[in-house]
């Protein structure tokens, strides 16, 4: 059976279900991870919540650079194109991901000119996308892909959801779908937010009508509930990260100050994560910005290398252990290590160091403030690595996303 299928599960997932699970099943903790796992072997993010330009000016992209990173929605490897790097490896264990990197791939590639590219990947109700994969793109992808955007869901080809809007779908698009459908029955429109034109106006509507909301019982009983945060891909273990950064383990405060992020501290005419969380789109026209990858200015190099990536249905370190050694120069983990064991965090920054080329460079996110793998890496293994502390606490108040406590980058001693 295809890893692609449409009944592809958590439990046909091995790779995912290992990575996840810690505690036995019928355990509280048990139980919330396979709650997890389940939501989470379907697509997660049709869109990734970190800020690709942060992530340029952190890692310092060369031509030269040979790049592994985590896939996700896609969205950073391609912003990373527009460095002309010399190869991107992208690895997932979701193959929902995976599928979803391959087509945005083959949209660069395959269609016809810019214009087609931002209608199929960006813009909602947009009744022709199916057409285009159609006339365009089935036939540049590997039959396991192919067979995937034309398996039927309710009578529709999954394709079909670029006629209307994928980023209301997936685990996190349908999260934030609840979040405004919660907000409403409370009498606040979350879209409004948009129409603010200066950080004060922002300011104003977020103390006027979002932050009154994480007092409402209905919202901190919800909140103080581990499975109410997995539509974030939030999992248990950051979960209990996240509670433990409040004075009563309660999760509104944490959430509340990272929505006041969001909201206040960068214009709406330069985030376009502020976008997809009070729109559910992105901006049209001048409304404001639209994601890295799918600005003109980078379209033409971005398609000009495509054929430099590589995705991969496997686990950072699975890949990693068969590739040479002193072979890669950037690593972008995302938030993955958050849910690492000990062991799962050492074996994979043992090939980490392993394929490093000298003056390589890790950067990763964390659900809370500090780094996670201070004090849990094995001494042969932190001792050739530099932490860039000051760098980092400067990039975590820079990232638009907003949803992350820390930001951090290390570097490969010489």
């Amino acid at each position: 059976m295809s890893e692609f299928a449409p009944d592809t599960g958590f439990r046909k997932n091995r790779k995912l279900k290992a990575a996840l699970l810690r505690h036995k099943a019928f355990s509280k903790d048990g139980f919330s991870e396979r709650l997890f796992g389940l939501l989470f072997s379907g697509l997660v993010y049709p869109q990734i919540w970190e800020d690709p330009d942060l992530d340029m000016q952190a890692m310092d992209l060369k031509p030269n650079h040979r790049i592994v990173t985590i896939g996700s929605g896609g969205c950073n490897m391609l912003a990373y194109l527009s460095k002309a790097p010399a190869s991107i490896d992208v690895v997932d264990l979701n193959p929902h991901h995976i599928a979803l990197n391959k087509l945005k791939l083959a949209a660069f590639k395959n269609l016809p000119d810019h214009t087609d590219l931002v209608r199929f990947l960006a813009m909602p109700n947009e009744k022709s996308n199916s057409r285009l994969f159609d006339r365009y793109l089935s036939s540049n992808l590997d039959d396991t892909t192919r067979g995937y955007w034309n398996t039927r869901k309710f009578g529709r080809r999954r394709v079909t959801v670029f006629d209307r809007n994928i980023y209301e779908t997936g685990l996190l698009g349908r999260f934030i779908g609840a979040a405004h459908l919660l907000a409403r029955l409370h009498g606040v429109k979350l879209q409004e937010m948009t129409k603010a034109r200066t950080i004060r106006e922002q300011r104003q509507f977020f103390d006027d009508q979002i932050a009154p909301l994480f007092e409402k019982p209905v919202v901190r009983w919800i909140t103080n509930r581990k499975s109410s945060l997995f539509g974030l891909g939030i999992p248990p273990q950051q979960y209990d990260e996240l509670a433990s950064l409040a004075d009563d383990n309660s999760i509104a405060p944490v959430l509340k100050h990272r929505l006041e992020k969001l909201a206040c501290h960068f214009p709406m005419r330069d985030n376009y994560f502020a976008w997809q969380a009070f729109a559910r789109r992105y901006a049209d026209g001048q409304e404001g910005p639209l994601p890295t990858y799918l600005k003109p200015e980078h379209y033409e190099v971005i398609r000009a290398n495509v054929d430099r990536v590589n995705v991969h249905h496997a686990s950072f370190t699975e890949l990693l252990a068969g590739e040479p050694a002193a072979s890669r120069d950037r690593y972008i983990l995302l938030d993955a290590q958050d849910w690492m064991t000990d062991q799962q965090l050492n074996d994979v920054w043992r090939e980490i160091t392993r394929t490093a080329r000298e003056g390589a460079r890790v950067i990763f996110r964390t659900a809370a403030e500090k780094s996670i793998i201070e004090g849990r890496l094995e001494p042969e293994i932190r001792d050739q690595w530099d932490y860039f502390e000051d760098q980092s606490r400067e990039m975590t108040t820079q990232d638009r996303s907003a949803i992350y406590g820390g930001f951090h980058i290390y570097g490969k001693k010489a």
